[in-house]
């Protein structure tokens, strides 16, 4: 089927618009003026953000640091409503001191129960002497009676006692192994009592943690950028409360092309020139080269198609450069990297002038 002239135009129309566009970046990436070895990428001033949230689900009490503010690592920056908290620690104490006055008692339950097996002791030895006093008497009334100097009825009466003294000792033996199981029970008492008191100072100290992360402070150095949630506003566990920026991590994004990324190793020494402050320079250094093109279909079949192949690239700021100015450190501003390709290529002038230190 033959395709209408009007279609044929549009498509050499988008095919030229291509065309522009990949001219018009090739020199972008390399504007005039520039050595070879140095290229160049339009980017954006970014940082790392941070979301200061809630540990647990709750009530904001109040919030102390307003947007833009400069804040430091562990600085409070707003309140949690407390007092569901501390009605569960005044719980916990209460629940503690209960555990300690059961160790008191289940103590004093071993000590009784091991002051009635020492009288169970003595009352077995002393059945065990009344049998044997009366397995002796029994020796000599049965001698006696077999001689016919003594009744049958004493002989009789004294194995009738000694049977008894037996007996007595068997019960006292029983009473004894009794009151040492009870030992035993009191001592396990005295175990879970105990249990019981780790218990209880283990939630209060859970508790005294949840006061202390009621207090949100700033994981690190930064600025707040805004605010999520407002005072009186009832947040779940893991809430967010405010956003701030890492001051301390903060780098441009731009995009470089195949042909040039391929020669770029991680550290590498970038130029970044501010838009908003153009007659300043700030170093940096290659941190984070995409492994993804950008731009271009995923399969490309053509070098010419490979040469249009744009790759993210990150140029991360020294930190100890940012904490030196942090009043002047913003982001989302936009600018230029340039970027060494070539170690060997000295950097021009106007890259080496009112370098930022």
């Amino acid at each position: 089927m033959n395709m209408p002239p009007q279609k044929w135009l549009i498509r050499g129309g988008i095919a030229l618009v291509l065309v522009l566009t990949g001219v018009v970046l090739w020199y972008l990436m390399k504007p005039a003026g520039l050595p070879d070895g140095i290229v160049s990428g339009n980017g954006r001033i970014e940082g790392v953000e941070v979301d200061i949230s809630a540990k647990t689900s709750g009530r904001i009490r109040d919030i102390v640091a307003n947007e833009g503010d400069f804040v430091k690592v562990g600085q409070v920056v707003a309140h949690m409503d407390i007092d569901v908290l501390k009605a569960q620690h005044s719980e916990a104490q209460a629940q503690y001191a209960q555990a300690l006055n059961a160790v008191g008692t289940a103590q004093s339950q071993v000590a009784q129960r091991e002051s009635e097996r020492a009288a169970s002791l003595a009352g077995l030895r002393q059945r065990q002497a009344e049998l044997n006093a009366a397995r002796k008497r029994l020796g000599r009334s049965e001698t006696l009676a077999r001689e016919g100097a003594t009744p049958v009825q004493e002989r009789d009466d004294d194995e009738a006692q000694a049977e008894g003294a037996s007996a007595a000792v068997e019960a006292a033996r029983a009473q004894l192994a009794a009151t040492e199981a009870a030992i035993g029970t009191a001592r396990s008492q005295v175990i879970g009592a105990r249990s019981q008191v780790d218990a209880a100072r283990a939630t209060i100290e859970r508790i005294d943690a949840d006061i202390r992360d009621s207090d949100l402070k700033a994981p690190v150095d930064g600025r707040i950028q805004y605010r999520v949630a407002q005072p009186g506003e009832v947040v779940a566990g893991g809430g967010r409360v405010l956003n701030l920026v890492n001051l301390g991590d903060i780098y441009m994004t731009f995009f470089l092309p195949e042909t040039v990324v391929g020669r770029i190793a991680m550290g590498t020494e970038v130029r970044i020139v501010l838009d908003a402050a153009p007659n300043y320079t700030i170093p940096a250094t290659i941190s984070f080269v995409a492994d993804v093109a950008q731009f271009t279909p995923k399969t490309v079949e053509t070098a010419s198609e490979r040469q249009k192949l744009m790759f993210r690239v990150k140029a991360r700021i020294d930190p100890n450069l940012l904490r030196k100015h942090l009043a002047q450190v913003k982001t989302g501003l936009p600018g230029m990297a340039y970027v060494r390709a070539d170690p060997k290529i000295a950097w021009p002038a106007s890259l080496t002038e009112n370098l930022v230190r």
